[in-house]
């Protein structure tokens, strides 16, 4: 995978996130704006089948390389994207 891109796309998406954060007044103001309608859980239902399609994945490349998955499984389910973004990046090269 291009590290350079993944990077990029962690430093835009954190950026972006920080943004967000900023603007609603933290975490739990923008928890509260993506939880009050039935579009809003829809679009948080996709993105959690989305990340545990992801976590597949991880899983599957985690034990062909010997890393372990569980933390990085939990630390996805609590950052979001950063976990994968990270999973990735810091991942060695395959000889």
């Amino acid at each position: 995978m291009n590290k350079t891109l993944l990077m990029l796309v962690l430093v835009v998406f954190g950026a972006l996130t920080a943004y967000t954060l900023w603007h609603y007044g933290g975490l739990f103001p923008w928890l509260q704006f993506y939880t009050r309608d039935p579009a809003s859980w829809q679009i948080f239902a996709d993105l959690l089948i989305c990340m545990c399609l992801l976590l597949v994945f991880i899983k599957r490349d985690a034990e062909d390389t010997g890393r372990p998955f569980w933390p990085w499984a939990i630390f996805s389910i609590v950052v979001g994207s950063f976990g994968p973004l990270l999973y990735f990046i810091s991942a060695k090269k395959k000889p």
